[in-house]
């Protein structure tokens, strides 16, 4: 069985069939057509040397002639050169509204790179319901397309730093204390004067559980006191680190939660995790549990940042997005979905006014006497 990879190639459009090209199978077409490599090459355009290597090559990789007839004779294909012609042209055939559709679908997704009032921006964030609802609002009303890539906040950030993103999304307490982990952690990812944060949203997270709260859980605590099966989320998100801050707080041991080790990829995973009865309790978003019917304890209110380097700012796509942020028929659409208001949406604002961990020591400049 051979493997097939497919591939396609950009240029003005033009009349003619729409199908999946392949090199070797329009070599042998022209071969079979025009009844000779040479006139082959002419009518593909190509030189002889090149027709005459590439047919070798493939006789070679596939382990079967291609091309036969003596030299001054008219060549044909070989009976397996015949064979695999018949095979791409029924594929071809059968395929060719599923082909039809791959190309129109191409075709209108380059559209948007040809069109200058469009903007994509590159955006790699701690899983948020609000990032979605924003995704397709931006899309709707300022042809802007968020390319968002879920990951931890930690990755987020790197991935910033890396080059591989124009904007990462992670969120802290509303008001981070000094020392914290998300400081120990976030701090050094960071730079004041490089970075710069955009407002998003202040949104509210808790504890997720099932409908009527029959454990009635009010804290980790109770969590931790009652054997409550818990679900967490993965090492490197946002919602981790939040929650060993919150075990520090209480003074409890990760061991405390039973089912500490157990991980989910988001919060409609927690989400899920608990209406399904996998599991009692787990630290989400208000939009998850109400999503899927849960009651939700509140915990902490959080703000959710959208971190970019300074000199990003100028771009259009970026200019594009704080004027979506700041619009109000965005901050309406976020405050409908449970837990979330705007805070400072679309306001770009350094770290230190946001994140008080650092301190600049102002040199005083000495004064010498006559």
């Amino acid at each position: 069985m051979q493997q097939i990879d497919l591939s396609y190639a950009i240029r003005p459009r033009r009349s003619g069939s729409r199908q999946i090209r392949n090199p070797l199978m329009q070599i042998l077409q022209a071969v079979r057509e025009h009844g000779s490599i040479s006139a082959a090459s002419r009518a593909l355009d190509l030189s002889y040397r090149h027709v005459w290597g590439e047919l070798k090559h493939w006789e070679q990789a596939l382990g079967h002639p291609l091309v036969q007839g003596e030299r001054g004779q008219r060549a044909q294909l070989s009976e397996f050169g015949d064979k695999l012609l018949w095979a791409e042209r029924q594929a071809q055939a059968r395929l060719a509204p599923q082909i039809e559709a791959l190309h129109a679908e191409l075709e209108r997704a380059f559209a948007l790179a040809f069109d200058d009032r469009t903007h994509v921006l590159s955006l790699q964030a701690s899983h948020d319901d609000a990032l979605a609802l924003l995704r397709t609002h931006a899309a709707g009303t300022a042809q802007l397309h968020l390319d968002i890539q879920f990951t931890g906040s930690v990755d987020a950030i790197r991935a910033l730093n890396q080059g591989r993103c124009v904007m990462a999304g992670f969120h802290t307490l509303e008001h981070p204390p000094h020392g914290s982990l998300a400081q120990r952690t976030y701090q050094p990812l960071l730079k004041p004067g490089q970075h710069k944060l955009i407002g998003f949203a202040r949104r509210t997270q808790g504890l997720l559980v099932a409908p009527g709260n029959p454990l009635n859980l009010r804290s980790l605590a109770d969590a931790a006191r009652r054997r409550a099966r818990y679900v967490n989320r993965a090492i490197g998100t946002g919602t981790r680190l939040l929650l060993d801050e919150l075990l520090a707080e209480a003074r409890l041991d990760a061991t405390a939660l039973a089912g500490y080790g157990r991980c989910e990829t988001s919060h409609a995973a927690v989400a899920h995790a608990v209406a399904s009865g996998q599991a009692d309790a787990g630290l989400g978003l208000e939009s998850a549990a109400h999503a899927e019917g849960l009651d939700f304890v509140p915990l902490v209110r959080e703000r959710y940042h959208l971190a970019c380097l300074k000199s990003a700012l100028d771009q259009p796509a970026m200019q594009a997005l704080v004027a979506v942020l700041r619009s109000a028929s965005w901050q309406h659409l976020l405050g409908t979905l449970p837990g979330y208001e705007a805070a400072d949406s679309g306001e770009v604002q350094s770290l230190r006014a946001l994140l008080p961990w650092w301190t600049f020591a102002r040199e005083k400049k000495a004064h010498h006497g006559p």
